[in-house]
């Protein structure tokens, strides 16, 4: 298996990859071609086909397809011209080569979360989470092995626990450091606020988004999976469960970025910026892993609307 990230420029690639994305595109001579996405465990990558012939066999999206290709720099980043592709056969591929997953230890991110559950001191708070991570079979049986996104952020086999775990670090270490934090809030907050994701997105290798996520999204879905098991706790405080239910309205920020509310609370701004400093971080990481050129800037990148630089520097 020739593994995505360890292509070269000017690499002819024979190999089997899934195809996460197929467009049917226009030249600016009105020529048509194809633009595909690529993946394997290790990433995915743009690929090309330029002349659309007869080695150019039926296929669709999150088909699994043998290419015959050229690996080519475009504006910095690698690509694949095809020229020639068929659809994969039963017995060609090992499904395990084409699912991406987190390094981390599942296990113990788990632990934590679980960690993070126990040391909760509001009952009604942990009576919720409680609920949700232990008795909803949905959350139980996903919680390890879903995805935080479709491409943009830990948008791999575990991607969401790590994330999760993560936000709630950032979170703990927050609720300690200002005054009036709500800690408990803060923390249900943060084990919370993607739990939707789980509905939102399709189990692997499609990774893609369910109905319901087109439709509702994972926030408005996770604020309604709260208001399900609260209703199913005895006595919990209507004031609690909508402060908690605004967390995760609020948890993208700004309207633009599909936040129906703005962050009203302490607890949800400092939500807000904790879970996007993670994404960003972890974007800001794929970027300078992925990048293949000695030089230390390593180009505009159009989600940081900025061109970036590694850290490194010569003493």
């Amino acid at each position: 298996m020739k593994y995505i990230e360890e292509f070269k420029e000017d690499e002819r690639i024979i190999e089997h990859y899934l195809c996460k994305q197929k467009n049917s595109l226009k030249s600016r001579a009105g020529k048509t071609y194809l633009s595909l996405k690529l993946q394997d465990k290790t990433g995915v990558i743009d690929a090309k086909i330029w002349e659309i012939t007869g080695d150019i066999q039926d296929f669709e999206e999150n088909d699994y397809v043998k290419i015959d290709g050229v690996v080519v720099t475009y504006q910095n980043d690698l690509q694949l011209k095809v020229m020639k592709l068929r659809k994969s056969q039963e017995g060609e591929y090992d499904t395990a080569n084409y699912v991406p997953q987190t390094d981390k230890d599942i296990e113990s991110l788990y632990s934590t979360l679980a960690g993070y559950i126990d040391s909760i001191d509001n009952r009604y708070i942990k009576a919720l989470l409680e609920s949700v991570f232990y008795n909803d079979p949905a959350i139980s049986a996903n919680i390890k092995i879903h995805s935080a996104a479709r491409q943009m952020h830990h948008s791999y086999l575990g991607g969401l626990l790590e994330h999760t775990v993560n936000v709630a670090q950032i979170c703990e270490f927050l609720s300690g450091k200002y005054e009036f934090v709500k800690r408990d809030m803060l923390i249900a907050g943060a084990l919370l606020h993607d739990v939707g994701k789980i509905f939102e997105l399709s189990a692997f290798p499609v990774n893609d988004y369910t109905d319901d996520g087109q439709l509702l999204g994972h926030i408005v879905m996770g604020s309604e999976l709260i208001g399900r098991h609260t209703a199913n706790i005895e006595n919990f405080p209507h004031e609690l469960e909508s402060l908690l239910k605004h967390m995760i309205l609020a948890h993208h920020g700004i309207y633009e970025y599909g936040s129906p509310e703005l962050p009203k609370t302490l607890e949800a701004y400092l939500l807000h910026c904790a879970d996007d400093m993670d994404a960003k971080i972890k974007m800001f990481e794929d970027i300078v892993i992925k990048d293949n050129t000695p030089a230390m800037w390593m180009g505009y990148q159009r989600m940081f609307e900025r061109n970036i630089r590694k850290s490194d520097y010569n003493e």
